[in-house]
């Protein structure tokens, strides 16, 4: 495919014949494949060499923590259990770098204004080490259900899921958050290789539109921001409409500064200046990342901070069950969480890390630290914990064993061959007795995978729909 007449016209002449020509270049090649692991430094090597049995060989992104480019095995990359259960996440090298600015700690109250597919949300929550309060938003249903997964499947255990109107968000959350990512919907210039629909729809009309709706959301950022609070803005473009326009728009109209920051791979400062046009002078201290010079995708990052304080957003009253969060020593959920410690021989800390939210028979489980005014806006908080059966006992779920079974002592079902593997990750029933009956959690090559359920002759897989697979290797 080429380049459309509209995008090439744009590029050339706001940007020069021998940016175009890079730019061409960069839309004809085929750049690394890079990935981002979600375990300690201390288990990559391992991690590492579990891959290259596979045959697939990884090289570390020096200037960038827990990012390897993928050398060899690309075709293998997204097929192996460490991948299916959420030990790294294949991202591009740009796309990781927003998170990284903004920096989270467990401490913070955090919002990905824009969060769907999820690869900057599980990011941002592996940077708080799972902890503390992360609130991911995303307006389209079908994209929320994608979040949803990679959530899961990236045990992103201290997350709350909206689905709404990011633009409309601060008529809810007022001076509230102390970070905000706002990685906004844009004309996706930087990343036109694997996104070829834009060459039909692309047209500077529809680029001036989309910078509205971006206006917008990071208006409304600024709002939910608390004085002091750290805002990144991100796209993964090139336009000047969608990126230091807008910036500038907002450093005349709202109380915030543009802050530098260190960003140790291949990059170009902002434009303060172009075609004779003068924009704020600290927009320098923006980024663009050129995909030809980092050998990724095309990325602009702008971080700012909250100066002063925002005039409040008419409030919007939201009705709904509001969603309870228990500590596990709460009588309405000791019981339980007491019978799921001495069932799998577990240490009393290791549920107190965490707090419960009921619906029907479900249990959710979250961050002990999670903190919300108001539970009644969330999709859902957390992640699944367990089912509340019909003789009042909770099935553990395989969410949950993901995260805790690495504590549990007992009633553990290791699977034995590569074939008992293939029937656990299709749903199965594998044709073997275990020593007792009943609820397990499941086990092979000392990864936790989830549970399962040990019947008279046979083991039946509780392994997720979701996550359901006949392509593992």
């Amino acid at each position: 495919m080429e380049l459309s007449n509209n995008i090439s016209t744009y590029i050339k002449s706001v940007f020069g014949n021998d940016y175009f020509e890079k730019y061409q270049a960069f839309f004809n090649e085929e750049y690394p494949l890079t990935l981002r692991f979600s375990v300690s430094h201390k288990e990559q090597p391992l991690l590492i060499d579990k891959l290259k049995n596979y045959g697939i060989k990884l090289d570390p992104v020096k200037t960038i923590s827990n990012a390897y480019y993928v050398i060899e095995g690309k075709d293998l990359i997204g097929k192996t259990i460490e991948h299916a259960i959420g030990k790294y996440y294949i991202q591009s090298l740009s796309s990781m770098i927003p998170s990284l600015v903004l920096n989270p700690s467990p401490y913070d109250v955090v919002m990905d204004l824009c969060a769907a597919p999820g690869s900057k949300s599980t990011q941002l929550s592996d940077l708080m080490n799972k902890k503390g309060t992360l609130y991911v938003n995303e307006p389209n249903l079908n994209r929320v259900k994608a979040l949803v997964h990679n959530i899961d499947k990236m045990n992103a255990v201290n997350t709350g899921v909206l689905k709404y109107k990011g633009e409309l968000l601060s008529k809810h959350f007022e001076e509230y958050f102390t970070k905000i990512l706002v990685d906004v919907p844009c004309s996706a210039l930087g990343v036109i290789q694997k996104k070829n629909e834009v060459l039909k729809w692309w047209k500077t009309q529809r680029v001036e539109r989309i910078a509205e709706l971006q206006l917008k959301l990071l208006i409304s950022a600024i709002k939910m921001a608390k004085v002091g609070a750290d805002i990144v803005y991100s796209t993964c473009t090139l336009t000047l409409e969608e990126n230091e326009f807008v910036i500038n728009k907002i450093l005349k109209n709202y109380p915030v500064k543009i802050v530098d920051f260190k960003l140790n791979l291949p990059h170009k400062n902002g434009f303060n200046e172009i075609k004779g046009i003068k924009l704020h002078p600290d927009l320098a201290k923006s980024k663009r990342i050129l995909p030809w010079e980092i050998q990724s995708e095309g990325f602009y990052i702008a971080k700012l901070t909250k100066t002063d304080k925002t005039e409040p957003t008419k409030k919007t009253k939201i009705f709904g069950n509001n969603k309870l969060q228990l500590n596990r020593d709460n009588v309405k959920i000791k019981e339980h969480i007491n019978a799921v410690e001495k069932y799998f021989g577990l240490q009393k800390n290791i549920l107190g890390n965490y707090k419960y939210i009921f619906s029907g028979h479900n249990i959710s489980f979250v961050a002990s630290d999670w903190k919300a005014n108001n539970n009644v806006l969330f999709e859902r908080i957390g992640t699944k914990f367990g089912i509340i059966d019909k003789n009042n006992s909770v099935r553990l779920h395989s969410h949950a064993a993901q995260i805790l079974g690495k504590y549990a002592k007992q009633n553990i079902f290791t699977l034995k061959t590569r074939q008992e593997l293939q029937i656990y990750f299709n749903g199965g029933i594998i044709k073997r007795t275990a020593k007792e009956k009943g609820l397990k959690i499941v086990k092979y090559n000392n990864l936790i995978l989830g549970t399962g359920i040990a019947l008279e002759k046979t083991f039946k897989s509780s392994f997720p729909k979701s996550k359901r697979s006949a392509s593992i290797i």
